[in-house]
C-alpha cells in the first residue's frame, strides 16, 4: 500500500454523492466529519451533476449533449460542457473554503470519484445514438481522454489543497461492459461484451496517467477477471451485498494490504443504526472467507453506497455510525 494511503486504514470515508443541491453545507460537512474527506458530488442539482454527467466533464477534446435518452457524445463547448463545468468548479472552491476553515490546507488525504471508463462508455451516446462500447475506437478514446482529465482534475485538487489526492473510479457498469448486456439501439443489434483483457487495459490506462493512487468503488456485480488485470490500490465493496463467489477477490486483496472499503451503513431509510450489530456483518464476513480477524484492523469502512437519497439530517448519523463501527472492527481485531 503507498504510504499517501495510510490515513484511510483503520477509518472511514465516504462514496460520495450528497443530498440537497448546496456544495458549501456538503463540503463543510465532510470536512468536519472524516479524517479522509472527499469532494460531495450533488447529483440533486439535476442536468451534469449525476454521476454520467459530472464525469463527461472530465473528457478533455470530447464533449457532451443531451437527446431524449441521455448523454450525447457533442462539441466540448456546448451548453451542457459549461454546465458540467461550472458545477464542478463551484465544488471545488467550496471544498477549497471548508479545508481552509478547518485548518487543513497544506496537508492530509482527500478523495475525489469519477466514473470509470466502462461505466462512463456504457452511459453515453455515440452521436448515431448507439451506446460508446459499440464502437471500439470511441471506446479508446473515452478512456484516454478520461485519463487525461482526471490528471488535470487530481493537480488541480492537488494545488488546490496542499494535499494527498486518492481517485476513486466507480465501475457499477463493468459487467454489463463485458458480458455484453449494454443496452442496445435496437434488439436486433446487439452490443458485443468487452473481452476482460481489453476492458482491464481501458482501465489500467487511467489508473495509470493519474500517477496517484487508485481504489475501485464496486457496487454492481464484479469481473473479477477485470479486477485482478488493474493496477490498484484498493477497492471498496458493499459488504452486505458481496457474494460467496467474489470471497477469493476479496481475500487476495484483503490480504494484500490494499485498501479493503466496507459498505456496512445503509445510506437510506429512516431505521435505527445499530452500529454493533454492523460490525458484526464484518466480523462474519471475514470469518467465512478465512481471513485473519487481525485484518479488520486495516478496513476503510463506509455507507454502502452514495448518500443522494438520505435526508439532510441523517448524513451526519450515518458518518458517526461508520466511525462507531471502525472503533468496533479495531477491537475485534485484537481478539
Amino acid at each position: 500500500m503507498p504510504e499517501a494511503l495510510a490515513p484511510l486504514t483503520g477509518t472511514t470515508t465516504g462514496i460520495g454523492s450528497h443530498p440537497g443541491t448546496d456544495p458549501r453545507e456538503a463540503a463543510a460537512t465532510v470536512v468536519g466529519e472524516l479524517a479522509v474527506p472527499y469532494l460531495p458530488e450533488l447529483p440533486n442539482r439535476g442536468l451534469g451533476a449525476d454521476m454520467i454527467g459530472r464525469s463527461a466533464g472530465f473528457l478533455t477534446g470530447i464533449g457532451v449533449d443531451i437527446s431524449t435518452t441521455g448523454y450525447r457524445i457533442g462539441v466540448p463547448d456546448g451548453h451542457v460542457a459549461r454546465l458540467i463545468g461550472d458545477h464542478l468548479q463551484r465544488d471545488l472552491d467550496s471544498f477549497e473554503e471548508a479545508y481552509e476553515v478547518a485548518g487543513r490546507r497544506g496537508g492530509g488525504l482527500v478523495k475525489v470519484q469519477a466514473a470509470g471508463p466502462l461505466t462512463l462508455a456504457a452511459g453515453l451516446e455515440l452521436p448515431n445514438g448507439h451506446r460508446v462500447p459499440r464502437d471500439r475506437g470511441a471506446l479508446r478514446d473515452i478512456a484516454e481522454s478520461l485519463a487525461e482529465g482526471l490528471r488535470q482534475h487530481v493537480s488541480d485538487v492537488r494545488r488546490r489543497l496542499g494535499a494527498e489526492v486518492v481517485v476513486q473510479l466507480d465501475e457499477p457498469s463493468m459487467a454489463s461492459v463485458v458480458r455484453g448486456t449494454v443496452p442496445a439501439l435496437t434488439r436486433l443489434d446487439p452490443i458485443r461484451g468487452v473481452p476482460a483483457p481489453e476492458a482491464a487495459e481501458l482501465l489500467s490506462r487511467v489508473c495509470e496517467a493519474v500517477d496517484v493512487p487508485v481504489l475501485l468503488h464496486l457496487c454492481g456485480p464484479i469481473e473479477w477477471d477485470v479486477v485482478r488485470r488493474v493496477p490498484i490500490d484498493g477497492a471498496l465493496f458493499d459488504a452486505t451485498r458481496l457474494a460467496v463467489a467474489d470471497y477469493e477477490g476479496f481475500g487476495m486483496l484483503a490480504e494484500a494490504s490494499a485498501v479493503v472499503g466496507l459498505g456496512l451503513v445503509p445510506a437510506t431509510g429512516t431505521q435505527r443504526l445499530d452500529p454493533e450489530s454492523l460490525a458484526r456483518t464484518a466480523i462474519r464476513l471475514y470469518d467465512e472467507i478465512g481471513l485473519p480477524r487481525r485484518t479488520l484492523a486495516d478496513a476503510t469502512v463506509t455507507p454502502v453506497c452514495g448518500l443522494s437519497g438520505s435526508p439532510d439530517d441523517r448524513i451526519r448519523p450515518i458518518l458517526g455510525a461508520c466511525k462507531t463501527i471502525a472503533s468496533v472492527l479495531q477491537e475485534a481485531s485484537a481478539v
